[in-house]
């Protein structure tokens, strides 16, 4: 369990959550700081390989749809295309490999009939 504290700078206002981890690791293999950096580094990843390429690259956060069904889906098809890119991207980073293909939709469309 890791119990964390926000405040937020608006209000002041200072609220304490409690959240849950499983692991197959006995508990006392790690000490409470490497169990704190194990969870960190975990989500780091998962944020920065995940959430940060569907929203920098493809404007995830813009959308301003509520349906949950619709936003399920597109997530869906955003992560299917992010998976279909990174088997051909070679030595280019997403946001250079972005750029190359917006400028040439036909490449983009080639690469999904492919698949």
């Amino acid at each position: 369990m890791v119990r964390s504290h926000r405040t937020k700078k608006k209000s002041g206002l200072t609220t304490t959550e409690s959240r849950y981890y499983l692991s197959s690791a006995p508990p006392n293999q790690y000490s409470p700081q490497e169990w704190l950096n194990w969870i960190r580094g975990h989500w780091g990843g998962i944020e920065i390989r995940n959430h940060w390429r569907r929203d920098v690259l493809m404007g995830e956060d813009g959308s301003r749809s509520c349906q949950a069904n619709l936003l399920a889906n597109l997530a869906l098809i955003r992560n299917a295309l992010l998976s279909l890119l990174s088997e051909r991207l070679g030595e280019q980073s997403l946001p250079q490999f972005r750029e190359r293909f917006c400028s040439t939709p036909k490449q983009c469309l080639a690469i999904l009939a492919v698949a």
